[in-house]
């Protein structure tokens, strides 16, 4: 960062230097924050339409409270940047998701302004209200404050943190960063002015003065509460809030600092429960963001003068780029296909699908449960439900995986992406839990294609079954197997030799077959491909353990509880004893960094594996057979 390009920003590595700035210049420091922020974010890649919304609510925020002494949390992270900018970190914003860099989201280990990590929406009214408890049952004078954003108001978990929150007697502020809407002009200096009233002391006293008088006089009482109901109706979308047990203030506009700065001034002086409506748009300030927050919301390295270009021919297809191609194909030829998505269109590859079959496409919302429990209630009517989530997500949905879905025994398809290590993300959106948590649930299949064909065709066979399955496939391009056009199934539960070898046999579950085979190359070894986690394919798992001395099992997912354990249990329960080495995640959360550094570090390249292998069972290999 050069000192003359930035000259306000330059001066600031802490918010106590933020609130020295005079009020007058909070504005060009807010303009010099948000091209640090794009020139940045351009140079590394991450999310950048929601960073660039916050930018005005962000210098707010930090001028007008004692961070870290107040707590902020931010729901959902990804919004953050601004404030890591301005709570020393600016210059380390070259390393964000790198190895060993900044998180893309707030990380209590990486910075004490990091109140409470939020990777996964709609938990920053939870956290903070529990934060606000904390302060008052310690005696300590501080202030909570949730950021949360319109999309994460829709998860359940919100609205029962809100339920709490509002007859907890905390003294807690929840911002509803709202960037889906926007404010006229004519609007904007009204809301402003009724804004900082609702929001001052002197409103807020009358209220409950007027409210503790009036209740002698029932009828002047009521008369005073239409009102207020009818003043406040003029210029806010609704009073949901306040039925909550809220004090609801906003909308405002969350761009002008003239109009935050006295209303947060205000707000913080208030006790009890407060909600304040900020209305944000995402993308402010970089005219092709603004016009496609979509498309700017996670982009990777691009020239800012010329924005995003559209990738090359040349790419291979990502697994879900494969998904998206398969649930349109099979809607066409079955017309009991429905598609589901948590608010995940675009990541989950569903743009199509809601094009061509706009009555059978179902986002739902950041509302994981209701996904779960919705695809259950379609499959009971006999339609079958197809639910695009997120591995990481699923997790948010498990009791209703279980009572809902597997109990029933619905025939509903989970298509789990991003299984596995996921990079610039981290250790919060990594999919390293699904095999432990899907296989030990009664009912429930779980296939782990090894390449972008396979996908294809296991999402056939999970889609054939009378009962729920899910298909994990990781983020990006696997081996670059050219897909066929068919919906043609692999047969159900059923592995294969992909190499014939001796001594010592490796069972590959999902893309790692790759790598495993080139280890199994250089060490003579036969691989499996087993393409089935639950159920296993026993009688080609004993008929292997049976004809080789050693067994190694390879999964992009934790070892604890995954494929490697239902190999070692099924051994066990047909009595057959050989050893076996089982290769996959440690126990311990991987952060962010480049995905093939990741799993090189874990020991899950071919290297990796091969150095293993030997490590363990070097007396076992044939030498004869190994090359050079």
């Amino acid at each position: 960062m050069t000192k003359h390009a930035y000259p306000l920003l330059h001066t600031i590595n802490h918010p106590e230097d933020l609130r020295k700035v005079p009020r007058a210049q909070l504005k060009t420091l807010a303009d010099e924050l948000r091209a640090y922020l794009l020139h940045s974010v351009a140079k590394t890649g991450g999310h950048l339409s929601s960073n660039l919304g916050t930018v005005e609510l962000t210098v707010a925020l930090h001028y007008v409270f004692s961070t870290p002494q107040d707590r902020l949390v931010w729901d959902v992270g990804h919004q953050t940047y601004p404030h890591k900018i301005l709570t020393g970190r600016r210059d380390r914003m070259e390393t964000l998701r790198q190895l060993g860099g900044l998180s893309g989201f707030p990380q209590r280990t990486e910075s004490e302004f990091d109140a409470f990590g939020t990777a996964h929406s709609s938990t920053s009214i939870s956290a903070a209200l529990g934060m606000a408890l904390a302060a008052k049952i310690k005696g300590e004078e501080r202030h909570a404050v949730a950021i949360i954003g319109d999309g994460a108001l829709t998860a359940g978990m919100a609205f029962e943190a809100l339920n709490n929150a509002g007859v907890a007697e905390a003294n807690l502020l929840v911002i509803l960063n709202d960037n889906d809407m926007s404010i006229s002009p004519p609007v904007g200096a009204l809301n402003r002015y009724l804004a900082q009233l609702m929001s001052g002391q002197f409103y807020a006293a009358a209220k409950s003065v007027g409210k503790t008088v009036l209740k002698g006089a029932p009828p002047l009482f009521e008369l005073a509460k239409r009102f207020e109901e009818h003043a406040k109706g003029m210029v806010v979308p609704a009073t949901l809030f306040e039925k909550f047990g809220f004090n609801y203030v906003g909308p405002i506009d969350g761009h002008d600092l003239d109009s935050l700065i006295p209303t947060l001034e205000n707000v913080r002086k208030l006790k009890g429960p407060q909600f304040l409506h900020v209305v944000t748009k995402k993308g402010q300030g970089y005219k092709l963001a603004e016009a496609d927050p979509v498309a700017y919301h996670g982009p990777g390295k691009f020239d800012p003068a010329v924005g995003l270009q559209k990738p090359g021919l040349a790419g291979k297809t990502t697994f879900t780029q494969v998904f998206g191609q398969w649930l349109c194909d099979m809607a066409a030829a079955d017309p009991r296909l429905v598609g589901i998505t948590p608010a995940m269109r675009e990541g989950s590859g569903m743009v199509e699908f809601e094009k061509r079959f706009p009555a059978r496409y179902f986002d739902v919302g950041i509302a994981e449960q209701h996904a779960v429990t919705f695809a259950g209630g379609l499959a009971a009517e006999g339609l079958k439900p197809v639910v695009a989530i997120y591995s990481t997500f699923l997790q948010r949905a498990y009791d209703q995986l279980i009572h809902d879905v597997a109990i029933q025994n619905l025939p509903v398809v989970f298509a789990l992406d991003r299984a596995g290590l996921v990079g610039a993300d981290g250790a919060t959106h990594a999919g390293a839990y699904d095999i432990p948590f899907l296989r030990c649930i009664p009912n429930v299949s779980v296939a782990c294609p090894a390449d972008e064909n396979e996908c294809r065709q296991l999402l056939s066979t999970a889609f054939a079954q009378a009962h729920p399955v899910a298909v994990r496939y990781p983020r990006g391009a696997g081996a670059g197997v050219a897909v066929l056009s068919g919906l043609e199934p692999l047969p159900f539960a059923k592995g294969e030799i992909r190499l014939q070898g001796s001594g010592i046999a490796i069972l590959a579950f999902g893309t790692l077959l790759y790598p495993a085979l080139q280890a199994a190359n250089a060490l003579g070894a036969t691989v499996v491909n087993m393409r089935w986690a639950k159920p296993l394919d026993t009688e080609l798992l004993l008929q292997v353990a049976r004809s080789h001395r050693a067994l190694v099992t390879v999964e992009e997912g934790v070892v604890m509880g995954g494929a490697g354990s239902a190999v070692t249990e099924a051994l066990h329960a047909a009595g057959v004893l050989v050893p076996v080495l089982q290769l996959g995640l440690p126990d311990a959360f991987i952060e962010h960094g480049d995905p093939a550094k990741l799993l090189a570090m874990q020991g899950l390249d071919a290297a990796g594996i091969q150095a293993s292998i030997e490590r363990r069972f070097e007396a076992m290999l044939p030498p004869v057979e190994r090359a050079a």
